[in-house]
């Protein structure tokens, strides 16, 4: 048969196939109750709203939440000018029994905007374990030249001030000088509060975090510039905001004159927000949560268009008009594919602006997202679900056992991410069953960032997937093209 006689032949099949679809109830309504699922699921996780008196989630200066707890030892700067100050002696407070010092416990000079959490900043530091960096408004990090001195040694640094410029540079012996990065800070006020800073995020102890403080000596500043004459002060800063995780009990954030210099002690990060930072908090994701109970549906339907034809021998009859085995599975898979497709990208299109108004109506925040990326949730939540609706049909095809088929499927595609979304299960555990299991997939819903100056719970249960969206949903291509070729050679070597 050439190639333009196959198309006719095709094209009936799909449309036999099509009508045997839609003329059974059963999986019509399957469809349909899966895309309502998508669409009111959600509802199931609200549990109330928000707390009452819940603290204000800091948001930076791009609409990020962000983590802006420090103890700051300031003075005013009007104009240009700079500030020069050896740092010695970075200790965190869960180091201090011979433990090592937090890896992002952070000493050194910060130019703030003001002192509402999420104002705009830049700020030049020595960090516990990974040297000297210059950071500013808190997605923004360099790293210093790396000289490999231990956090207790004394280190240089200087901040400088030029209108929006700010130049952050170390020294580690106060003579010779190296540039650590200059950045812009768009709009910063005449007059800015600069000085001296502390801070140390909570350290990741297994599944969780506990909270901890560093404590760095600062030699006497030296200043160029028209600064504020008077006494330094200095506050503890964002700790009345929803990422800051607190002090350690023991432990009181706060400066002391130590000779010409400062003890300085805080808590705290200037940081991006992760989701292990806030209580109460939701992702565009979560609105899809309804995809988990949505794929059983699919694979209950995808499933039983494959098995029931064997069941009843049905097969025989549809081998009997199209002999070609191979290409009526490719057929089946195309019109339950294509009807999943369909359905799930409505109720997700529809499901994700709905649920993002009525969460943000309730008070809970919302982590943010670019259109780009709830597009790419959205569609690629319909694509998940029409390659496991393949994936199940295949397997319909390989297995020939309606109940049997249905229970493989579901073990591989939704059990997987199910445990993985267990806060307690063990990070690594999480992370194989959402890499080598058809769960991979579902990556293609996950919206947040992961930073590498952030420490924190980077796992499913956070919504943080160990694969980018287009590798996970590759992994599911992978699991369903392997199915689908093997159910069509075993079709073609068994009887119908």
């Amino acid at each position: 048969m050439d190639g333009t006689s196959a198309w006719p032949a095709m094209a009936r099949l799909v449309r036999a196939e099509w009508t045997k679809f839609r003329s059974v109830r059963g999986w019509v309504w399957g469809s349909v109750v899966a895309a309502l699922l998508i669409l009111v699921f959600p509802a199931t996780g609200l549990g109330g709203g928000p707390p009452e008196h819940l603290r204000p989630v800091p948001v930076g200066p791009d609409g990020e939440p962000v983590s802006a707890g420090y103890y700051f030892v300031h003075r005013a700067l009007a104009g240009d000018g700079q500030i020069t100050v050896a740092v010695s002696g970075l200790t965190s407070q869960r180091g201090a029994d011979g433990g090592s010092v937090a890896p992002w416990a952070k000493a050194g000079l910060l130019i703030s905007a003001g002192e509402q959490p999420g104002a705009r900043y830049a700020a030049v530091m020595v960090t516990g374990g990974h040297g000297v960096r210059m950071q500013y408004d808190y997605l923004h990090d360099y790293a210093g030249p790396a000289v490999g001195v231990p956090p207790s040694a004394v280190r240089w640094l200087r901040l400088t001030r030029a209108g929006d410029r700010v130049t952050g540079e170390s020294s580690v012996d106060g003579a010779q000088w190296s540039e650590v990065a200059a950045v812009q800070l768009q709009g910063l006020e005449r007059t800015a509060e600069v000085g001296l800073f502390v801070a140390c995020p909570a350290r990741m102890e297994g599944l969780g975090s506990a909270v901890d403080a560093a404590t760095a000596s600062f030699g006497a500043p030296r200043l160029v510039g028209d600064w504020a004459a008077g006494e330094w002060s200095g506050e503890q800063r964002g700790a009345d905001s929803a990422s800051f995780a607190g002090l350690p009990r023991e432990v009181s954030a706060g400066f002391a004159a130590d000779g010409d210099g400062f003890t300085v002690t805080g808590g705290g990060d200037l940081a991006p927000a992760t989701r292990n930072d806030l209580a109460v908090a939701a992702t565009p994701g979560d609105l899809l949560f309804g995809t988990f109970p949505a794929l059983i549906v699919i694979v209950v339907v995808a499933t039983l268009t494959m098995t029931t034809e064997f069941r009843y021998r049905v097969i025989r009859s549809t081998f009997g008009v199209s002999p070609r085995r191979g290409r009526v599975l490719v057929v089946k898979a195309f019109v339950i594919g294509g009807v999943t497709f369909v359905t799930s990208l409505v109720a997700a299109v529809v499901a994700v602006p709905v649920w993002l108004r009525l969460v943000r109506g309730l008070g809970i925040f919302v982590f943010p997202a670019a259109p780009g990326a709830l597009l790419r949730a959205e569609v690629g939540t319909a694509a998940v679900l029409a390659v496991t609706a393949v994936f199940a049909l295949a397997v319909g095809g390989v297995l020939r056992r309606s109940a049997t088929a249905v229970t493989v499927v579901v073990v591989a595609t939704v059990l997987p991410h199910l445990l993985a979304r267990v806060p307690f299960l063990p990070a690594g555990m999480a992370r194989w069953l959402t890499e080598v299991t058809p769960a991979a997939g579902l990556a293609v819903q996950q919206t947040l960032v992961r930073y590498p100056q952030v420490d924190s719970v980077y796992t499913p249960a956070n919504g943080y997937f160990p694969l980018s969206p287009a590798a996970g949903f590759g992994v599911l291509c992978a699991y369903a093209g392997v199915a689908l070729a093997l159910a069509v050679v075993l079709l073609r070597r068994r009887d119908a």
